[in-house]
């Protein structure tokens, strides 16, 4: 049988299957961990401000160092910025459409993101949607690049499972604002697209966020920390197919067990599920 049959039959991807740790010295990843950590806790903190970070923590670090990791990482510090029109960038940049909208029915709003996920020797990429009303994750995928294929991918299937949402929300990196990503959201002509703006990120609570376009992808932010916190930062796993089962066990665990403040202390699998059937 081959690898491609192999992997579909136990839902892994290929390149889950084919990852090897490699790249970056056992420093570095010590030091992209830290950055992980430091900028869950403070997403505004840029490259210089990480730097101090790492320096007060002892490790001798330039800011050059840490701009090429954090861009490796995926991660950018969260400010106000200038316009993007002036200089043409924002051709694939989408209106924010979530302000003043509640969520009150399943497949409402979807929200997709990409995160770092540290491993004890490497490091690979987790994408996932979560639906808004019910905090449900209709589909995640993990991989070892930054492509918008996988992000494509996720996303087609998550379709293919439940349908098109009305509304899927996505940040404005560029794996979203892309000719490929816009043209993958057109071929589903009743879904909108939704992008969040650039806000300023001391506003920390919920209403001050939205309000100010800050980070409208907060549901999807909280499930990165969770899943950080209570798996990925305490128990790395050695290879990309043992990070998949346990990033799958968890998500089966965050979908249909585990129960939130947010949906009155309901079971997300238990909303979103039981309005499909």
């Amino acid at each position: 049988m081959s690898i491609q049959k192999q992997c579909k039959i136990l839902s892994l991807s290929r390149t889950a299957h084919y990852y090897k740790p490699k790249g970056e010295s056992d420093e570095n990843l010590e030091i992209m961990q830290r950055i992980d950590k430091e900028h869950l806790k403070h997403p505004a903190k840029g490259v210089v401000g990480m730097t101090d970070h790492l320096r007060e923590d002892g490790i001798k670090v330039g800011t050059r160092r840490v701009r090429r990791l954090m861009r490796k990482m995926g991660i950018e510090a969260i400010y106000r910025r200038r316009s993007l029109s002036k200089l043409g960038q924002a051709v694939y940049i989408k209106p924010y459409l979530l302000r003043g909208l509640k969520a009150d029915h399943r497949n409402q709003v979807w929200c997709i993101d990409i995160t770092y996920i540290p491993m004890k020797k490497g490091f690979m990429y987790l994408t996932a949607i979560i639906d808004v009303y019910s905090r449900f994750i209709v589909s995640w995928g993990l991989h070892n690049t930054l492509d918008a294929s996988n992000c494509i991918e996720v996303l087609r299937e998550a379709i293919r499972k439940y349908g098109a949402p009305e509304i899927i929300n996505s940040d404005q990196g560029s794996q979203f604002t892309c000719r490929e990503w816009d043209a993958a959201c057109a071929e589903y002509p009743d879904m909108k697209v939704s992008m969040d703006g650039r806000g300023r990120a001391k506003d920390r609570s919920t209403s001050r966020r939205v309000a100010l376009g800050l980070s409208k992808n907060i549901w999807i932010e909280r499930f990165w920390k969770t899943i950080k916190y209570e798996y990925i930062y305490i128990q790395p796993e050695d290879t990309g197919s043992e990070l998949y089962h346990g990033i799958k066990t968890f998500v089966d665990d965050y979908n249909h067990h585990r129960r939130h403040q947010g949906i009155n202390h309901m079971v997300p699998g238990k909303i979103y599920l039981k309005e499909v059937a």
